[in-house]
């Protein structure tokens, strides 16, 4: 308990460096990061839209795409605002107590993303391989209760992170080379032994997105081996498409967030801007391309786009079909 009062008893902000060794280049990697992030809002929130206006989309598979969603824009929202306010008007403090917030809902969403991303996965199995059941296995109901187990985990997960840090008093450098606050670039902060940290980590990539990679892995392993006894070219070829915007998505999320969590730890050879670079690229583009990647492959959500920006661009238009 001392030290968690030794801890918040120092008033003292961190200050977030943005990107390392490009801070006179900071305005203008803004343009690409600002472009991106409105981006990403604008395609995360008009699928939610489309998805709650029209009833025929009230599917477990939409649904899961609406969770998506909205984890994607809480982790970019949680990183970008303030990554701007840096590029922008230098302001780089950030108190303890934001710091933590951050870091906390960060790794949450990160960790509740992967949850969806194993149920998605689920999702497509059972809809291939055992598709006479698919209605009555995966209705709405069970679908948000799914949801809810993956948040609850999530939280209860993340929650340890900044309770470990608060233990520990920091250091008076309060300078972290990072754009946001990161689990092990705050605890590198701490005056003292991090050893707990650093194992609590290396145990959530573990027990969390390794085991969510082979549950993942095994679901698709699965569906393979059941789309090529399909016999009908057609619905091999609708099985295939249907997968491939899910590994797409999936491995966009999941290859820079495993790179920044290893070199976190282990890749001290790597340059600092390179390490952020890479951090900040699963905040940024697949929550751009995914309802791109969704829109493109998923017909009937394609066909519900279409007409929604034909109303807007062309009042009064009546609905079209997109080919």
């Amino acid at each position: 308990m001392a030290a968690f009062n030794l801890t918040r008893s120092d008033p003292s902000p961190f200050i977030l460096m943005g990107i390392p060794g490009l801070e006179a280049a900071h305005i203008w990697i803004s343009i690409p990061f600002s472009m991106f992030y409105i981006i990403s809002l604008f395609g995360n929130f008009m699928l939610l839209f489309v998805v709650g206006k029209e009833q025929t989309l009230h599917k477990p598979m939409y649904l899961l795409l609406c969770m998506l969603a909205l984890t994607d824009i809480g982790m970019s929202t949680s990183v970008i605002p303030k990554a701007l306010c840096i590029f922008w008007f230098n302001l780089k403090g950030i108190t303890v107590d934001g710091c933590f917030i951050q870091m906390f809902f960060l790794h949450m969403l990160t960790v509740m993303q992967s949850a969806i991303f194993v149920t998605m996965a689920f999702d497509r199995y059972v809809a291939i391989c055992n598709p006479l059941r698919y209605a009555t296995i995966l209705t709405n109901a069970r679908i948000a209760k799914l949801g809810l187990v993956g948040l609850t985990r999530a939280v209860l997960f993340i929650l340890p992170l900044p309770l470990l840090l608060s233990r520990l008093p920091f250091c008076a450098n309060r300078i972290i080379p990072h754009m946001y606050c990161e689990h092990m670039a705050v605890a590198k902060m701490l005056c003292g032994d991090i050893t707990v940290n650093r194992t609590y980590g290396l145990v959530i990539a573990l027990v969390v997105i390794w085991l969510d990679l082979m549950l993942i892995a095994l679901s698709y392993s699965l569906i393979i081996r059941a789309i090529l006894r399909i016999s009908s070219k057609k619905a091999h070829q609708k099985a295939l498409n249907t997968c491939t915007a899910h590994i797409c998505v999936m491995l966009m999320s999941y290859i820079p967030c495993l790179f920044s969590y290893l070199t976190q730890r282990f890749g001290q050879g790597i340059a600092s801007h390179v390490h952020v670079t890479f951090a900040t690229f699963y905040l940024l583009v697949p929550p751009m391309l995914n309802p791109i990647i969704y829109g493109a492959k998923t017909k009937e959500l394609r066909d519900k786009l279409g007409k929604y920006i034909c109303r807007s661009l062309l009042p009064g238009a009546t609905d079209v079909k997109v080919v």
